[in-house]
């Protein structure tokens, strides 16, 4: 059966997630050239900084690149980065038509290698598969549209809403199962950010699993009350560790973690709350030193102000069914002042997978006002 093009698309998007997690601050991309109806490379862009997916393609294909197609997701780059422009690569190699998944958001580059391929005799065409394709680099459209980062929340809870006993305990609201998938969606994201209690009270390592980039770890500690002997630092390069801070820290704490190396951001308080810090000043900060997308894994204060400040784009809630009903337990999301129900946060274009005997739902963040 003959191929389409957006057979070849959907081949070329396959390979693209093959780096998922590994590409920030760029973009997934899958390359795929066809010469004759059959596919004679492959490529993909691997990490930032490595060969994009166009030009790993076109090097596999060699003097087979010479009149033939090239489909890529992503508009091939015009400009000077951390590599030469691709749109270059693939005019002297003699493709004769360019597919092209989306047009690149980024607005150094947005339609200017189309309109460069066209000026030189190369056929163009484009849109194939985008809605598919910006859901797989929804993390670097807004990161690169937006110079903030994109945000996913994520908690576990009991039917009723909660993660901890009056008392605290926690383990495990949900199964070793729910656990594994949580743990495994880490390796997604440039950074993992928490807050000091979730520290104090579960001393988590915050590591990732298969994760060739280093995970920045991210903790929210307005008075610097984090040990220094805490397992997050424990097989991890204390760069890869920020601390979000106040100017009211102690600076005899704040002068050790320097020294051993972390990276400490002083933030202002957030207004009229006492003890949180402006979380919009710290992802904006996040975002220039190229921390694309965060997980927030807690605890429900740190959630609960991200939502407040309105900068969480994605929830995750896996949902066990439980039920604590004590009023006094611990909520999975904490801190926020609605008070009337026309101002409720809500979730849209929701999915719902079954994990065990629990399920997870997932759904984009708006506000109807």
């Amino acid at each position: 059966m003959k191929l389409t093009d957006v057979d070849y698309m959907r081949k070329a998007l396959s390979l693209a997630l093959k780096a998922k997690g590994q590409t920030s601050p760029n973009p997934l991309v899958g390359a795929v050239v066809v010469r004759d109806e059959k596919i004679v490379s492959e490529g993909w862009h691997h990490y930032c900084g490595g060969d994009h997916a166009e030009v790993i393609a076109l090097k596999k294909a060699g003097a087979r690149a010479q009149g033939a197609k090239l489909y890529v997701t992503l508009e091939p780059c015009s400009h000077f980065g951390r590599t030469p422009p691709c749109v270059d690569k693939i005019i002297e190699a003699g493709i004769r038509e360019v597919i092209i998944g989306m047009v690149d958001p980024n607005p150094v580059n947005n339609g200017k290698s189309i309109q460069k391929l066209k000026r030189t005799g190369v056929q163009v065409k484009a849109g194939f598969l985008e809605n598919e394709l910006e859901k797989m680099n929804e993390l670097f459209i807004k990161y690169i549209t937006k110079k903030f980062p994109f945000v996913v929340a994520k908690c576990a809870q009991t039917l009723d809403g909660k993660i901890a006993t009056a008392s605290g305990e926690s383990k495990w609201i949900t199964s070793q199962e729910s656990r594994d998938y949580a743990h495994r969606l880490r390796s997604d994201f440039d950074g993992i950010m928490v807050g000091i209690n979730t520290v104090l009270k579960d001393n988590p390592f915050l590591n990732a699993r298969k994760k060739i980039k280093p995970i920045k770890k991210i903790i929210v500690d307005s008075d610097l009350r984090l040990p220094l002997k805490a397992n997050l630092f424990k097989n991890t390069n204390p760069s890869d560790i920020v601390i979000a801070t106040t100017k009211g820290a102690p600076k005899n704490k704040f002068d050790q973690l320097q020294k051993k190396g972390v990276n400490l951001i002083v933030c202002p308080r957030a207004s009229g709350i006492e003890r949180r810090i402006q979380l919009r000043f710290l992802f904006k900060e996040l975002a220039h030193r190229e921390i694309t997308n965060i997980l927030i894994e807690g605890g429900g204060r740190v959630i609960g102000g991200a939502l407040q400040e309105g900068l969480v784009d994605k929830l995750l809630i896996f949902v066990a069914p439980k039920i604590m009903g004590d009023q006094d337990a611990l909520s999975s999301i904490r801190g926020l002042k609605i008070n009337r129900i026309d101002r409720l946060i809500k979730l849209k274009d929701l999915t719902v997978k079954r994990i065990s005997e629990e399920i997870l739902i997932e759904g984009y963040v708006y506000r109807s006002y």
